[in-house]
């Protein structure tokens, strides 16, 4: 079935053209103020925000484009990174929540809570392409780095579905821990599962043929980050962070955060840990190296971030 897609140019949007910035910038969705805020990582400030309808929550970052997926309104849009200008949008039937971006193929993929599938949307324009079934409520979507396998955690299913990025075809369903997430591959190609029943992760082998661990954290696990050979747990319920050795398994440190902290991501320089605070409308940036909370900044309402949401250049 074919949805509606729609080119648009910048209609109900606050347009702010970005200063040249030399840091890492941050495209966080703020599902309660109907707004994303572009944040400037290095200098710990706000930037501008954007109207964004719909209550978004998913979000990708693609180069010079930002992907956010609005729930209420059921709408995917893409944006100029720059300016926040819409340049496409499509209207989609189902409950969307979860992205991911693949660069190399010029394909979004976008999660139904709903319905069971994924959908695939071209990049450029975001015309609906083809769907792909999952398990019951598929929320949390990963591309693997070497863009092999997506991967999806079904939340009502107890279970990740992976298939082959190519040919969209599934290769295995594996059983995880209670009602998975968020979810992210590893940089050498384990898949991370964070359950939010079980409070624990789930860990599975870069063939994606089989879980090989899991650890428990605290509370209401819901997104996951890497860097330094260390996992980044955000920890809803807890209002932490659990640090975690990806080989040994082991909690290194529980750091705090905001209140009800949701989206994760790394610096480019792999440095930094960004976590979005929901409740706290703000996020806290940890030094990866040292475990240290270093910074928070004002975002708007209600924070989300569920999904990449540190700029990135694919060229």
């Amino acid at each position: 079935m074919r949805l509606p897609v729609r080119l648009v140019a910048a209609a109900g949007f606050a347009l702010v053209a970005t200063p040249a910035i030399a840091g890492d910038l941050a495209f966080v969705t703020c599902q309660n103020g109907d707004g994303v805020s572009l944040l400037d990582l290095d200098a710990g400030t706000q930037i501008t925000q954007w109207s964004v309808l719909g209550k978004p929550a998913g979000v990708a970052v693609a180069g010079a484009d930002v992907f956010t997926v609005a729930p209420d309104s059921k709408t995917v849009r893409r944006h100029t990174a720059a300016t926040g200008k819409i340049t496409a949008e499509i209207q989609l039937d189902g409950g969307p929540i979860g992205v991911a971006y693949d660069h190399e193929r010029g394909r979004l993929f976008v999660s139904d809570w709903y319905n069971a599938r994924i959908w695939v949307l071209a990049e450029h324009d975001l015309a609906h392409l083809t769907d792909i079934p999952t398990g019951a409520a598929p929320a949390g979507l990963a591309l693997s780095d070497d863009g092999r396998f997506l991967a999806s955690a079904d939340r009502d299913s107890d279970q990740v579905s992976i298939f082959d990025a190519d040919t969209l075809t599934l290769h295995r369903r594996i059983d995880v821990g209670s009602r998975p997430f968020g979810l992210r591959f590893a940089p050498d190609g384990r898949l991370f599962v964070a359950n939010v029943g079980s409070n624990d992760v789930t860990v599975i082998g870069p063939q994606m043929d089989k879980t090989v661990a899991t650890f428990a954290v605290e509370e209401r696990p819901y997104g996951v980050a890497f860097a330094h050979g260390r996992v980044f747990v955000t920890n809803q319920y807890a209002d932490t962070v659990s640090v975690v050795d990806t080989n040994t398994f082991q909690t290194i440190a529980t750091l705090p955060s905001g209140e009800y902290p949701e989206g994760v991501d790394t610096s480019t320089d792999n440095r930094s840990i960004i976590v979005a605070n929901w409740f706290d409308n703000s996020v806290t940036i940890i030094d990866a190296v040292t475990l240290s909370v270093i910074k928070e900044i004002e975002t708007c309402d209600g924070p989300r971030a569920f999904g990449e949401f540190v700029q990135r250049d694919f060229r």
